[in-house]
């Protein structure tokens, strides 16, 4: 029987201005809490089954000011949990800005908001930038040292939500008869990303899904399958998911036109300066975008067409990774929805 009946879909809210097309002749989803709370709703009464907000404190710049402006995930993410009643809501934390006691009574009071729907996606590190404006970029971190610290950082979160006191003297935090009650009624899903062998070992020991990216599908596929290797060596398993954006348009050829014309627009600037956060070269960052080929404005692999393309392409990508889940970014969550959830997403959710 094939998977596809029990793979989970959710979206990637646009929580920063301009969505996830870097692009002036793209829709540009406004950074806003309507917006997101629309979509969210939209996401629910669709079918879907989570909801996840990344967590960004600086943009990328260029023509169109690519995620100059965001909300904040786990205050968000608090909202629509109230907004909504059955979706699972998924918040991000980045564990250099956030002490873990603070992060165990945020989450234990969201497992209330939610009614146990929540879920916590760590960041470890990432855009350098981000936090040197802040004066919270430790440059004596190596890589390494970051996970490190993040295992004492989630090591003292789990016990703060199972012990009514905590007191702890390690590498990098101390905590003296630590008290953070209520305790959430459930642990909440933990998610995390990162193919690093030390990101790779934190979420096969510590999480309940491993989001991945890799160059193919069948790259897809071997990262899956080691993720979910090293989980059971520790004993463990985990749901591995990755992101993918979907062009629908009324048949083939529309869908298409609309691929390119979001295309012909992309940001330069702002796809350059993402790839310099990642730690590239100037040279290497620029000669990547010179292309002007209409997928170099997108950030994740797209599906492009009709309702019957897409239903096939969604499954192949499904079948042929072996992943639990896809988490989908849309040009316009408000436009696409509805009818991804009205004429896709059910023929998804049936045995082909």
């Amino acid at each position: 029987m094939s998977t596809i009946a029990t793979t989970e879909y959710g979206i990637f809210l646009p929580i920063g201005n301009g969505g996830w097309i870097m692009s002036d002749t793209a829709p540009h989803p406004q950074a806003t809490y309507d917006y997101n709370r629309s979509a969210a709703l939209l996401a629910e009464e669709a079918g879907l089954d989570f909801v996840m907000s990344m967590a960004k404190w600086r943009g990328y710049g260029g023509t169109t000011d690519h995620w100059g402006e965001t909300l904040e995930s786990m205050t968000m993410m608090s909202a629509l949990a109230e907004a909504t009643e059955r979706v699972k809501i998924w918040a991000t934390v980045h564990t250099n800005l956030f002490h873990p006691a603070l992060v165990a009574k945020m989450f234990a009071t969201l497992d209330q908001v939610s009614n146990g729907r929540c879920g916590m996606n760590i960041v470890v590190g990432a855009y350098e930038h981000e936090f040197s404006q802040m004066g919270q970029w430790r440059e004596d971190f190596s890589h390494d040292d970051r996970y490190r610290y993040t295992q004492e950082w989630f090591h003292l979160i789990q016990r703060l939500w199972r012990e009514d006191s905590v007191t702890h003297h390690g590498e990098f935090f101390t905590l003296d008869d630590c008290q953070s009650r209520p305790h959430p009624s459930r642990r909440p899903t933990i998610v995390a990303a990162g193919r690093s062998a030390a990101g790779m070992r934190f979420q096969a020991e510590h999480c309940d899904g491993s989001f991945l990216t890799a160059e193919d599908l069948p790259g897809l596929r071997v990262a899956s399958q080691d993720v979910k290797a090293m989980a059971a060596l520790r004993g463990r398993s985990l749901k591995t998911y990755a992101m993918l954006t979907v062009v629908l348009g009324d048949d083939d050829a529309h869908a298409q036109a609309s691929f390119e014309e979001y295309g012909r627009g992309y940001d330069r600037e702002a796809i350059t300066n993402m790839k310099l956060s990642w730690g590239l070269p100037l040279e290497r960052a620029m000669s990547m975008t010179a292309g002007g080929e209409a997928h170099e404005a997108f950030q994740t692999a797209v599906v492009v067409g009709g309702v019957d393309t897409v239903t096939d392409r969604i499954r192949e990508y499904v079948d042929e990774t072996g992943l639990d889940g896809i988490m989908l970014i849309f040009p316009d969550y408000l436009r696409d929805l509805p009818e991804f959830g009205r004429t896709v997403l059910p023929r998804l959710r049936e045995n082909p």
